[in-house]
């Protein structure tokens, strides 16, 4: 096998590679008729290629009264296949082989049968060197009565690497044959031969108006540049042409290789006007950071973080209240029945009242809205397949999104009922200031009674809370300690406030960190998965063009 070959043979090898790829990554997003067609050609590619390479199969195909098996047994040299009258004549393939060696396991796998494999070199002395390594197929008529019950023909035209169109003046524009076959193998150009038989019967002039106007029709069915040879097979006339032509194909060595790479061609213009390539930028391996912030935001929406955050402030800013603030207001509004109903939130208030327990509900519109924005987002330009398989390996697991999103959350909600243990030792020392108050007040009365108004006289013990001197030094205190605790109220408020703050900031981050990180596993990485699995995709088709 030359280098060149060896390099083509290479090339093509990768073309199949990369098809296989298509075959394993095409399920649910290509055509299932383009999938088979293409695990199909992979087979027979694979099958071909591991056979013998220094053997041609060329197939001479025909219609009924073409001349095609005379053709044969004159090419071959020998009465090997059957020819008459009646018609069809060829029930089954014949194959004459010039070369056995290496020869028999392509013939198993063409399935002729053995009696009618043919060697030509043993049958005659005289055999032609110049077509070693052909095997020459005779197939049975494609437009036969049997021929709609038999396939054997249309199976070989699809294997053998050079099919010969043997075809006769007075039926060489009949159209079941340009239809089922000459159409469909538009492009395979450097396989495909047709011989204008039975030249014997049409003048030199007639001949060369049927070959001009052979041209024309296969022209406009899609055959660039076909290959007309005329023959004779009654008189011989342009056999030895015809079998030039075969002698430079065998030795070529290339026809099983440009056979094989003129039906992926084929294949790949399909597949890629099934699946056109948008060029649409999209990310090889990982969603852009944008994106996931997006859809991180979108889903903290939906859980309601934002809330969650304002509502653990809000709610800690009014239970401190009755922790730290003044015990004159507290005292106050203990009168009203429900301390949130300061906070006026409408329809929040039902949330935080839930939130004080700690739990956390995830809505499921929402969710899905947030989910279907990533995947619209990122599809934009796609093939109708991939938007559709992106859009769905976004929503996977989106029945158990919502909940599993509840469920992350609600273990760091903060419990907004707990209460802080410096908001007790506030309370002690409010309590404390209550009693100095209450103290100064009854020393204040004492002191009026016993020392201004003259109620009486205290015992010898108590007489230092009677004397009027002690009023405005009492008086001062009193002031003193309510002034201390409205400063202390004051101030404890302002640090439960900045605490809160920084608590909803904290709260809020950890939030979003197990939101993003749900959203990752659950709706990200799928995501990713496909769109790996769409550029591998279109990787691969790129690679099956070459």
């Amino acid at each position: 096998m030359s280098v060149g070959t060896t390099q083509t043979r290479q090339g093509l090898g990768s073309r199949l590679a990369a098809l296989s790829r298509i075959v394993e990554l095409g399920p649910g997003r290509v055509d299932p008729k383009l999938l088979t067609e293409s695990g199909q050609l992979l087979l027979r590619a694979g099958d071909r290629l591991k056979l013998s390479a220094d053997h041609t199969v060329v197939a001479l195909a025909g219609g009924t009264g073409s001349g095609k098996s005379t053709l044969f047994n004159s090419i071959s040299g020998l009465e090997l296949s059957p020819t008459g009258v009646r018609r069809p004549t060829t029930a089954r393939a014949h194959a004459c082989v010039w070369g056995l060696d290496g020869a028999g396991p392509l013939l198993d796998w063409l399935q002729i049968q053995w009696r009618h494999r043919f060697a030509r070199a043993s049958a005659l002395d005289k055999g032609e060197s110049r077509l070693h390594g052909l095997i020459l197929l005779d197939l049975p008529d494609h437009d036969s009565i049997r021929a709609l019950t038999d396939t054997e023909a249309d199976r070989l035209i699809q294997v053998a690497d050079l099919v010969v169109w043997v075809l006769d003046p007075q039926k060489y524009a009949d159209a079941s044959t340009h239809r089922r076959y000459v159409t469909e193998l538009a492009g395979h150009e450097a396989v495909t031969i047709f011989v204008l038989n039975q030249a014997d019967r049409l003048s030199p002039e007639e001949l060369a108006e049927c070959v001009a106007d052979l041209n024309d029709l296969l022209r406009r069915e899609g055959v660039e540049d076909p290959v007309i040879v005329t023959t004779s097979a009654t008189t011989g006339e342009g056999v030895d042409e015809l079998k030039t032509v075969l002698a430079d194909t065998v030795a070529r060595r290339r026809a099983a290789v440009q056979r094989l790479e003129a039906d992926l061609d084929r294949l790949t213009l399909r597949l890629a006007k099934a699946m056109p390539d948008s060029g649409a930028p999209v990310p090889l391996s990982s969603i852009d950071d944008a994106r996931r912030i997006g859809l991180t935001d979108a889903l903290c929406d939906a859980v309601g973080v934002p809330a969650v955050g304002e509502a653990m402030e809000n709610v800690y800013g009014v239970r401190s209240v009755e922790w730290v603030g003044w015990p004159y207001s507290r005292w106050a509004a203990k009168l009203r029945p429900d301390p949130l109903n300061s906070l006026r939130l409408g329809d929040l208030r039902d949330e935080i009242k839930g939130l004080t327990g700690g739990s956390v509900s995830a809505q499921a519109a929402e969710v899905d809205t947030a989910v279907r924005a990533l995947s619209d987002g990122l599809t934009v330009g796609m093939h109708e397949a991939w938007q559709n398989g992106i859009r769905d390996a976004a929503r996977s697991r989106s029945a158990e999104l919502p909940q599993l999103l509840s469920d992350e959350l609600s273990e760091v909600a903060p419990r907004l009922d707990r209460v802080p243990g410096w908001w007790r030792l506030l309370l002690v020392w409010q309590y404390l200031l209550v009693l100095l108050f209450l103290a100064g007040v009854a020393w204040l009365g004492t002191a009026l009674a016993y020392g201004v108004f003259g109620a009486g006289s205290l015992p010898a013990g108590l007489a230092v809370f009677g004397e009027a001197a002690s009023l405005p030094w009492v008086g001062l205190m009193v002031l003193s300690v309510l002034g201390l605790g409205l400063l202390t109220a004051v101030a404890s408020r302002n640090f439960v406030m900045l605490g809160a703050g920084n608590e909803r900031d904290r709260l809020e981050r950890e939030m979003r960190r197990r939101v993003g990180t749900v959203a990752s596993a659950m709706v990200i990485e799928p995501v990713e998965r496909e769109l790996a699995r769409y550029n591998e995709f279109y990787s691969a088709l790129r690679g099956v063009r070459g």
